[in-house]
């Protein structure tokens, strides 16, 4: 008998299924020269095939050019970068300076310092509102602030119970949702009315950091790490609808709302997979093994691919991982 022959002979009496393809294929390395520390957020420049990260440790913004895989440049000087936004109405690159409370804005081609503004204490996680044309910036001991990107100015605040940690604006829908880890809650803004019209707690679920939104079910997906578990929510009642176990430490969570799946970073080690079978129903799918504090990525759905921040450690250069979904 044929080895191909005999391996499927002995699936068929075993009862042997042939395994799972993985979920995500690592397809690509970009290297990260000299970037020593924690690496936080990035975001993505479709229009130019860049990925602009916040190396917080390194006190820079590392600029790479996704199609050719490579490095671009290092803008320096900047104090703990959380949060990083492209804009591309402007051509511009905004960075939250965590240590200094800055917004700082830089040309998108000379990479220039264009302005800054101050007093945003702890500033972190953005987002951009290309209806109203205005950045959100989560900062200080509980706030958004509101900055117009066309006269960069602080606009106003909209305050919250503790220091906001990742949010999400409804494109379909006029709200905002905040984790708001200290107050152990989630804090529902209306964008109109510039305030907190609902608060959601979570009590057996806390450290609620990663937040993604699937607007179509009505459902927002929340990351917790005391204890590691992915809490979902209905967004019509703010109820819990169902919560299932993940890999420790996680930073970051992406929607992939053609293939009905989540993506979580975590710092463990590992890149965990999460199906949804129904808007009530998901299953733990995979746990892709990646490296020690490699918590921060982003998955965008218009490249079709996933990157994920990887720090240097034990000799080891930091780098962004190029995940493929499969």
């Amino acid at each position: 008998m044929k080895p191909m022959t005999l391996l499927l002979a002995c699936c068929a009496v075993t009862g042997l299924a042939s395994p799972e393809p993985a979920t995500l294929k690592w397809v690509q390395t970009i290297p990260l020269p000299g970037v020593k520390g924690r690496i936080d957020h990035f975001c993505p420049d479709m229009k130019n095939n860049r990925l602009i990260v916040a190396a917080l440790g390194n006190d820079t913004v590392e600029v790479l050019d996704t199609a050719a895989g490579n490095h671009l440049t290092s803008i320096p000087g900047l104090h703990t970068p959380q949060g990083v936004l492209y804009l591309p109405a402007v051509n511009r690159i905004a960075a939250a300076g965590g240590g200094d409370g800055t917004f700082t804005l830089f040309d998108g081609v000379t990479y220039s310092l264009v302005k800054s503004l101050g007093s945003l204490a702890d500033a972190d996680n953005m987002r951009f509102d290309p209806k109203a044309n205005r950045v959100y910036v989560g900062y200080g001991e509980g706030a958004l602030g509101i900055i117009d990107p066309a006269r960069v100015i602080h606009a106003g605040d909209i305050r919250l119970a503790g220091h906001p940690e990742a949010f999400q604006l409804e494109q379909l829908g006029n709200r905002i949702f905040v984790n708001v880890p200290d107050a152990h809650h989630v804090a529902v803004i209306d964008r109109e009315k510039q305030r907190v019209v609902a608060t959601w707690p979570l009590t057996r679920f806390t450290a609620n950091f990663p937040m993604a939104l699937d607007e179509s079910n009505r459902r927002l997906f929340i990351g917790c790490r005391k204890p590691a578990r992915l809490v979902v929510l209905d967004t019509e009642t703010g109820h819990p609808v169902t919560d299932l176990k993940i890999s420790g430490d996680t930073d970051d969570l992406f929607y992939d709302a053609t293939r009905k799946r989540l993506y979580l970073s975590c710092g463990e080690g590992f890149l965990d997979v999460i199906d949804q079978r129904d808007a009530d129903t998901y299953a733990h799918r995979e746990s892709i093994p990646t490296r020690d504090g490699a918590r921060t990525s982003y998955f965008s759905a218009d490249r079709d691919a996933l990157y994920l921040a990887v720090p240097q450690r034990a000799g080891k250069d930091a780098e962004i991982r190029v995940y493929k979904p499969e």
